[in-house]
């Protein structure tokens, strides 16, 4: 039977010694220079305008709008110029009505790009230097059976810099407002690297933050039924591990400064991809910041195991920071830099 969660709750230590975190993580929120809201024709791409809005709000960033014209799959070239140009001009009215009435809210620009969404939008944000992409899970080809859409599954392996994933089906209001904000944890400087961003973000929004670590059952070789002495050594590991995962909790929220209130979440028990699901349906957070990669960073892939699960499983908003691009975002960007962008074929 599964233990319940220990659950400590607190308001910082205020003589404690605030100290920033690991690695990456002091300077993450500072280099969100630019936020981009991908905001295509559907109704569903507009609920990542309050998300764009209300970050930008905490890190005082600009607020770019960004549309892409693409042709329609089923609709070979070549396509009549003047219908193309009436697309375009539609498009640039649609999104610039849509910044008008956000503009006393943030300072915001809009732009419309021409070709395949997933590539263009890689290639724009990178030559912006976007810190923040704002995308919804789906866009205007409908939801699907699949977690994401086709765009938003091709994005994600490009996009440098942190992405924030809106569920298609999120109840989104014209203004978001973050209460509390999760933030998982692993022990490691790379799942560190989000809690800076936490905090400028729990600060700006007055939100509760909730530092959360799950503790899963360690792994023994079995050929049969676990003997005595295994059983005993399995629990004892248990233990062991959340006794430090405690500690290290209370570590990181005495480093948080004294004006936020900060719970720590201890989870025993299964592993980690599904606890964190169960945490975020007990406690019903407004955002989860989590790393793309923990303990075990691979260079090779564009996210960790529980990153990638969550960004098809998580009912919630995800926000997740990127470190150094992957190998195999570099090698995508290469491919977007050698290849020119592709526009419709115009008749002659």
């Amino acid at each position: 039977m599964p233990i319940p969660p220990e659950v400590s709750s607190s308001s910082s230590d205020q003589n404690a010694n605030p100290a920033e975190p690991r690695g990456a993580a002091a300077d993450v929120a500072t280099k969100v220079r630019r936020v981009a809201a991908c905001v295509d024709a559907s109704g569903f791409a507009e609920k990542t305008i309050p998300h764009a809005l209300t970050v930008a709000a905490a890190l005082e960033s600009p607020v770019t709008f960004l549309r892409v014209v693409e042709m329609e799959p089923t609709r070979p070239p070549p396509l009549d110029p003047v219908e193309w140009d009436i697309r375009l001009r539609e498009a640039r009215d649609e999104i610039e009505e849509l910044a008008d009435d956000r503009r006393s809210e943030a300072r915001i620009d809009t732009e419309v790009i021409e070709g395949e969404a997933a590539k263009q939008i890689s290639l724009w944000t990178r030559r912006h230097r976007v810190g923040l992409t704002v995308l919804c899970t789906h866009g205007d080809r409908g939801v699907s059976e699949w977690g994401l859409g086709s765009t938003a599954q091709k994005l994600i392996d490009r996009i440098h810099g942190a992405l924030l994933l809106v569920p298609c089906d999120w109840a989104t209001p014209r203004v978001v407002h973050y209460r509390r904000l999760l933030v998982p944890l692993d022990g490691s400087s790379h799942a560190e690297s989000a809690l800076s961003l936490a905090i400028s973000l729990a600060r700006a929004e007055h939100a509760d933050l909730l530092l959360t670590h799950v503790v899963p059952d360690p792994e023994l070789t079995e050929t049969g039924p676990l003997e005595n002495e295994a059983i005993e050594l399995r629990e004892r590991l248990i233990q062991r591990n959340e006794r430090v995962a405690h500690d290290y909790l209370d570590r990181m929220r005495a480093q948080v400064d004294g004006d936020l209130t900060v719970r720590t979440l201890l989870l025993r028990g299964g592993n980690v991809r599904s606890g964190l699901i169960r945490a975020i349906a007990d406690e019903a957070p407004d955002l989860v910041l989590l790393a793309a990669h923990g303990h075990g960073r691979r260079s090779d892939v564009p996210f960790g195991s529980v990153a990638a699960y969550l960004i098809t499983h998580s009912s919630v908003p995800l926000l997740i920071v990127r470190g150094r691009p992957t190998h195999l975002a570099q090698r995508a960007a290469a491919m977007d830099r050698r290849e020119p962008a592709r526009l419709p074929d115009h008749a002659e």
